[in-house]
């Protein structure tokens, strides 16, 4: 008798505590769209994944710091076709990335043009 009142506790406690997990939940995400946090903490998010580190890029495209803006096209142009051809979409567009990335970083000193 015992064992079945506290089992019943234990059930009906728990019940009651996720229901207010669920009020509390539901009531943290209207606070947080009527502020505008949780649209902001997406653009966020979404303007992180974008960018590329010019150490990723440099990886990518199998590059140093000390290469001239010649070899980074050279090995685009070899690295784009490939996966044109052979390769998947998924890795053309990264090759795309590093190059973006690294035109940015080459215009900046000064070295770079587009093309």
């Amino acid at each position: 008798m015992a064992a079945r009142i506290l089992a019943n506790l234990i059930v009906m406690g728990s019940g009651i505590l996720a229901r207010a997990f669920v009020q509390a939940y539901r009531q943290a995400l209207a606070n947080a769209s009527k502020s505008g946090v949780a649209q902001e903490t997406v653009q966020n998010a979404v303007r992180r994944s974008k960018i590329m580190a010019e150490q990723e890029a440099r990886q990518i495209l199998g590059v140093t710091e000390s290469s001239s803006w010649e070899e980074i096209l050279q090995k685009y142009d070899t690295l784009f076709e490939r996966n044109a051809k052979n390769g998947s979409f998924y890795l053309q567009s990264k090759v795309h990335k590093a190059k973006e990335c690294l035109e940015a970083v080459y215009q900046g000193k000064g070295q770079g043009s587009t093309g």
